[in-house]
C-alpha cells in the first residue's frame, strides 16, 4: 500500500455524465500536481479513470447511489513516484474477474475490452471490499522519472 500525501476524493452521480466528470476532474487534479494535460501520465490516468468510472456506472450502479473516485500520488524525495486510482461503487457482488481470467471478446463485440486496457496500462490493479457496502476497483501506475510511466 502506498503512502498518499497528495489525494483527491469526490462522490459523483452514477451516470454517464458523472463518469465523464470523473475523468476531467482527475486530469485537472494531476495538472495541479504538476502533470500537464498533455503528459503521458495525464493521458494514461484519463483512460484508466474513464474505464473504471464507466464500469462503475454500467455494472455497479444502484438508483440514487453515487460512485466514489479517489486519485492519490505517492511522493518520494520531492518527486511523485506512483499514482493510485480508486473507483468505488455499491454493488459488492458484481466484481470483475481476476486479471488472469480476462479474455478478449470476439472482434465483432461492441464492449468487453475495458479491463484489457486496465491490464495493459496499469502497473497493477485489483478489487477490495468497501465498508459498509460495495467494492473498490483500484489500479496503480509506477512512474520512472518526471512525466514517464514505468
Amino acid at each position: 500500500m502506498l503512502a498518499h500525501p497528495r489525494e483527491f476524493t469526490i462522490q459523483l452521480s452514477s451516470t454517464r455524465r458523472g463518469a465523464r466528470l470523473a475523468r476531467r476532474l482527475a486530469t485537472q487534479q494531476l495538472a495541479e500536481w504538476g502533470w500537464g494535460y498533455d503528459s503521458d501520465i495525464s493521458r494514461t490516468v484519463a483512460l484508466l479513470v474513464g474505464e473504471l468510472a464507466a464500469n462503475a456506472v454500467q455494472h455497479g450502479r444502484l438508483p440514487g447511489r453515487d460512485f466514489g473516485l479517489r486519485v492519490a500520488a505517492d511522493s518520494g524525495e520531492g518527486l511523485p513516484v506512483a499514482v493510485r486510482i480508486e473507483v468505488s461503487d455499491v454493488r459488492e457482488h458484481k466484481r470483475p474477474p481476476a486479471a488472469a481470467r480476462i479474455t478478449a471478446p470476439p472482434p465483432e463485440a461492441e464492449s468487453g475490452r475495458g479491463l484489457l486496457l486496465v491490464c495493459a496500462l496499469a502497473t497493477r490493479w485489483g478489487t477490495t471490499g468497501r465498508e459498509p457496502v460495495g467494492k473498490t476497483i483500484w489500479c496503480e501506475l509506477e512512474i520512472r522519472g518526471p512525466g514517464r510511466r514505468a
